[in-house]
């Protein structure tokens, strides 16, 4: 049995929630799950045991009500989760939602005792941090970190932030638990929460889970850098219309989602190409359904100078919530490996900026290979 609590109750985490009954009821195939049967610890083994947000329309309301919300047709299986009152910390600051948080009613140590104190009795293996993308600044120190906890300084930390610390704590005390960081916010690319999750048994993975057209930017950049073509120059944007999108208008938010999804050029060529990549645009109609659109000029044999251009429409939540199946089981089987801190062959594969820090994008089918190989099954490629 592998024992899940989400973080951050919206579009990803409800398609993740029904997606996931639906295939352990045998309703749909799993695809968009790239290790779907193929781990010892079964999809049907992930049981769902909390639920955080700060949404008042959320939280105290029953997981199916609100996964019903995002899909008409959630499963009855997720009827008896009561979503739970997270941090907030201005997470949803300009969005059109009323939120309010622990930190609204107590210090951040309260909240994050009181969050230990719940998952103990809720009794978790892995935690999936799927808010909304933060602004956030890495800490220097962990004096710094533990200051900012125990002072208060609420200016200081954002939810996600907030979030590790308890899970650490709570890995602490229990003998070991995991966290997916599938945002941002620098967890896995931060030593000085890579250290505190080491000491306190806590295995992470992240950061900013790889999703539609970054990795496969990545894969198209690996292709020119092994045949060496000279890439010229890169354009690759996305617009959406559900809520992280919305935030992405944010410039702050924007910034850090921008650094995540540009650091594959040099890593993968070698030099800097001129580029734009970023999330670009926020058009409520598209929904869940973003527009991705990429442009790469390049120098082939004999100065010839050719041209990639790619369209597509994604659905965003989807897209994310498969690899998340993936990362919940991955995560048990680091807890049993006893393989704490932060798991590079798993989040060079599933993240856009795979820590820990320094550590750089490889080809994802490389990438791909090297994780395999971690979670103890036979290589496809090599």
């Amino acid at each position: 049995m592998v024992k899940v609590v989400i973080l951050g109750q919206g579009y990803v985490a409800s398609i993740f929630a029904s997606g996931l009954e639906k295939v352990k009821a045998g309703k749909i195939r799993p695809y968009g799950i790239p290790l779907a049967d193929e781990l010892p610890v079964k999809i049907k083994d992930i049981q769902i045991v909390g639920s955080y947000d700060v949404d008042v329309t959320k939280v105290g309301r029953d997981l199916h009500e609100v996964v019903k919300a995002y899909d008409p047709e959630a499963p009855e299986t997720l009827r008896g989760i009561t979503v739970r009152r997270g941090i907030h910390l201005k997470s949803l600051r300009n969005l059109p939602i009323e939120a309010t948080g622990l930190d609204d009613e107590m210090t951040l140590k309260e909240a994050v005792d009181h969050l230990v104190g719940e998952w103990k009795e809720l009794k978790p293996d892995v935690f999936i941090n799927v808010c909304t993308t933060e602004a956030f600044v890495p800490f220097e120190s962990r004096e710094e970190l533990e200051e900012a906890i125990e002072g208060d300084k609420r200016d200081r930390l954002t939810a996600t932030q907030v979030y590790v610390y308890a899970a650490a704590e709570y890995a602490k005390e229990t003998g070991g638990a995991a966290f997916v960081n599938a945002i941002p916010t620098l967890i896995a690319n931060d030593p000085v929460y890579v250290e505190l999750a080491k000491e306190s048994k806590l295995a992470v993975f992240g950061d900013d889970g790889a999703t539609g057209a970054t990795p496969l930017t990545a894969d198209v950049l690996s292709h020119f850098a092994q045949r060496n073509r000279y890439v010229l120059d890169i354009a690759q944007f996305n617009i959406g219309g559900n809520n992280d999108f919305l935030a992405l208008t944010d410039k702050e938010r924007n910034r850090s989602k921008e650094f995540t999804k540009s650091s594959i050029v040099r890593d993968l060529l070698g030099y800097d190409a001129p580029h734009y990549i970023k999330p670009t645009g926020f058009l409520e109609p598209l929904d869940d359904k973003k527009f991705i659109a990429m442009h790469i000029e390049y120098v082939s044999f004999n100065g010839a100078h050719d041209e990639i251009i790619i369209t597509g429409r994604i659905n965003d939540s989807p897209a994310l919530a498969g690899l998340l199946v993936d990362l919940v089981r991955l995560g048990k089987i680091a807890i049993e490996k006893k393989e704490f801190g932060t798991v590079y062959e798993v989040n060079a594969f599933y993240m856009k900026n795979p820590g820990p820090k320094d550590m750089q994008n490889i080809p994802r089918i490389i990438a791909h290979e090297k994780m395999r190989m971690w979670a103890g099954l036979e290589p496809k490629w090599l």
